[in-house]
């Protein structure tokens, strides 16, 4: 046994360092001097089709066998007549070849060179890994490596893939996702790092350095331009129904919903997409308060904002806050909208231009719009360098890649529940059942290759299914394949085939243990919006009916967002929740259940246990409320199934001696917090250590708690490590009902584990400037 102490500092300087205005990207008066050049040359007609950006899938068309071909005579005239300046999209929404995408681009390249002089930056959701392109390497979704508190995870799956993009020479990418999945309806919540800021804006903070790497001003042709979204509070639908609006207090919008979005700035993020609905009642790409003056202005940002898909035609067919296209487009680029997503129509440059002549946008606005795309260009390399790919990027989709997005889904699947089943001895006879047993397409999710993950399982079959990943590793003989429910392929997500519950039930009969993988399949975006959040009956009654034959059932959710399974969670004796862990996410179950690999995640959300409390961790402590006498005789309580950040280990840990330097503190203090975390079993495991405050007196509603800081380490059995916090007081702040920040005089208690440590704030500072 290990008595010696480690020590492990976390600091949590970069999210301090979010809290300036500084630009997070040093100007490089060079670089300034040739945007200047290149936009003084330019003619409106070019400034305008420079912001515009079209779907690829209009460049072309399908043949006989159905094979899209790109039209040469279509690119040419979009690019030479509408000057056109950017791309998007994979045709029909389906993964290309690296071959095809160089093809493709260069083309797109060489036209834009030919015609305009200035390079077309193609953008792709390659948003779990290269997504659309075939043969590279896809990680576990965003969800999953929150699931993992571990942000070099995060910095390192961005790192590949953007060497693989840009194998396939695309130099943009639509990610990271930065919106807080705080609504289990909603059908998103998988790309997102769950429902807290910090997560998200320390995920967010390494992926960017993961996909631009250290110099934001010159990309290397191995770095892709990041694009943040959905700019903000786009996760919050009060319906719980994918772009909907939403309606958030607006002291919650900065203090929560803003401020990944401002630490992913401050960090280097070169562009932002922009919520598609209404925040309050106000259209996000109409609100010149959140797109200029929060972004632009109070954060000193250079960068370049771009619609979502068609969302400035949506302005007037479906938020009524315009007559027509013309006017929403007035709308949005006053409003501070760089570039518009306009997939389908020219259209676009043609009004625009009229708005100018007409004085209803001026050529500042144009020529500030412009300026920025053109900042982005020259970022990432594009004049001196407009294609990348073929020699030096031998290692696309290497087994190098493949190591890297298996360790980290090893490290993103959460151990819920143990009663003495798992680690699963081999020679043991598996049943194994339920609709997400043997099918990738469920492992993966949308944006998999295709955008809902569907039809797709062409493009994955040297990836191995749960069930192969079993039979690899139990041997085939003692894996019973018998999955009573199935995925109707052919319906909609949701929809499941005639079930066989009998049939499953009397194979139990020849299993000494029984794996049930139950979930969704894969869907995106609105196709995935749903009407109850139980998980479907037919999956419960497969799972009550296999609890009647006796046999010890091991629970593996495979799902984008948390169903409700209240009626079956007591009928396992272990669960086992993946979400979605991409390619290699079954082999890597297969690794945890057999004891090869540990558990060391962490829930990344709050999992509901009823569907009419849908609670946050952070909740207002009025949200419990004690039994009152008298004639109304009521309770409120906060109900879940497990709490945001718990997850088990083969091993376990036990914390001690929470301390805090200072006793008293003021917003100018910085906060040192030490605690020992000590492995107390027999395994080596890895601990996700999180660190919370809570306000107990406050001059509106105090939250319960909030997350802080949290570093992961690893501990060998018996091994104790001090992990040390450094925390800035004035992240202790909170937005008060005036819109100011605040922190105020009174007691806190900084929390980690079941420890807790007291300290107090002696004098109040309110900031009179948007931003700590």
């Amino acid at each position: 046994m290990r008595k010696y102490f480690l020590a492990v500092v976390c600091c949590c300087s970069a999210w301090a360092a979010a809290q300036t205005a500084k630009p997070a990207i040093p100007r490089d008066e060079q670089l300034e001097a040739k945007v200047e050049k290149t936009l003084a040359k330019m003619t409106l007609d070019e400034k305008i089709g420079q912001m515009l950006e079209l779907n690829l899938d209009i460049m072309g068309t399908y043949d006989a066998s159905g094979k899209w071909k790109l039209n040469e005579t279509m690119l040419d005239t979009c690019i030479s007549k509408y000057k056109v300046g950017s791309l998007l999209n994979a045709p029909g929404t389906r993964a290309a070849t690296v071959e095809q995408w160089q093809e493709w681009i260069r083309l797109i390249q060489k036209k834009s060179m030919k015609h305009i002089g200035i390079p077309d930056v193609f953008g792709l959701d390659h948003n779990h890994g290269v997504t659309y392109t075939q043969g590279g390497t896809l990680f576990p979704q965003p969800i999953n490596i929150a699931a993992s508190f571990n942000t070099e995870l995060a910095r390192t799956g961005a790192q590949v893939t953007a060497y693989e993009s840009r194998a396939a020479n695309c130099p943009w990418v639509y990610n990271p996702v930065t919106d807080l999945g705080r609504d289990p309806r909603w059908s998103r919540i998988w790309e997102s790092f769950g429902e807290d800021p910090i997560v998200n804006a320390r995920m967010a903070e390494a992926e960017i350095m993961g996909y631009q790497g250290n110099d934001h001003n010159h990309l290397s042709r191995y770095n892709v331009a990041t694009s943040l979204k959905h700019y903000m509070g786009y996760g919050a639908p009060f319906t719980g129904k994918d772009r909907t609006p939403a309606y958030i207090a607006p002291n919650v919008l900065r203090e929560k919903y803003f401020e990944p979005f401002k630490a992913a700035v401050q960090a280097g993020a070169l562009t932002i997409m922009v919520n598609s609905s209404s925040i309050n009642g106000v259209p996000v790409h109409a609100s010149y308060e959140y797109l200029t003056q929060w972004l632009k202005k109070d954060l000193n940002w250079d960068g370049m904002i771009v619609t979502d898909w068609a969302d400035i035609n949506n302005l007037f067919t479906r938020e009524r806050v315009a007559k027509d296209k013309k006017d929403a487009i007035r709308i949005a680029i006053n409003a501070g909208i760089d570039m518009s997503m306009d997939p389908y129509s020219v259209e676009f440059c043609i009004l625009l231009k009229q708005l100018v002549n007409e004085g209803k946008v001026s050529q500042e606005r144009i020529d500030d719009a412009v300026r920025r795309i053109l900042r982005l260009k020259y970022r990432i390399g594009l004049f001196d360098e407009p294609n990348t790919g073929g020699k030096g990027y031998e290692k696309f989709g290497s087994q190098e890649h493949a190591d890297l997005a298996l360790r980290s889904a090893e490290e993103t699947e959460i151990l819920l529940k143990n009663e003495g089943v798992l680690p699963l001895a081999k020679g043991k006879k598996i049943l194994l059942t339920g609709p997400n047993a043997n099918q990738m397409r469920c492992l993966n999710g949308g944006w998999s290759y295709t955008w809902q993950g569907s039809k797709a399982e062409d493009l994955a079959e040297k990836y191995n299914t749960i069930y192969e990943a079993l039979c690899n590793k139990y041997g085939q003989e003692n894996v019973i394949l018998d999955q009573g429910v199935t995925y109707n392929e052919k319906g909609q997500y949701w929809e499941e085939n005639e079930p066989q519950i009998e049939k499953a039930v009397a194979a139990a009969a020849q299993a000494d243990v029984i794996i049930a993988c139950v979930g969704e399949n894969s869907y995106c975006e609105t196709p995935g919006n749903l009407t109850d959040l139980w998980m479907s009956e037919n999956q419960r009654n497969l799972v009550k009916a296999l609890a009647k034959t006796g046999k010890p059932i091991v629970l593996v959710l495979n799902e984008g967002r948390p169903r409700l399974i209240a009626d079956i969670e007591p009928l396992a004796k272990a669960i086992v929740h993946i979400m979605l862990p991409g390619n290699y996410g079954g082999d890597a179950l297969a690794n945890l259940l057999a004891g090869d690999a540990n558990f060391s995640a962490k829930l990344p959300y709050t999992y509901p246990k009823e569907i009419n409390s849908l609670a946050n961790y952070d909740y207002k402590v009025s949200e419990e409320v004690g039994t009152m006498a008298g004639a109304y005789n009521y309770d409120a309580k906060v109900s879940l199934q497990w709490p945001f950040g718990y997850g088990l280990s083969y091993t376990t840990f036990e914390y001690a001696n929470l301390k805090v330097d200072k006793a008293n503190f003021t917003a100018d203090d910085t906060l040192t917090v030490t605690v020992d975390v000590k492995n107390t079993g027999s395994r080596a495991g890895k601990e996700s250590v999180l660190l919370y405050s809570s306000d107990l007196i406050a001059s509106i509603v105090p939250d319960n708690k909030r997350l802080r800081c949290f570093t992961k380490i690893s501990l060998e059995p018996g091994e104790t490590k001090t992990v040390t916090f450094t925390l800035p007081a004035k992240d202790l702040a909170f937005v008060g009902a005036d819109g100011r920040w605040t922190l105020e005089e009174g007691d806190f208690l900084l929390r980690v584990a079941r420890l807790t440590a007291p300290t107090t704030c002696t004098k109040t500072k309110v900031w009179n400037t948007p931003n700590k």
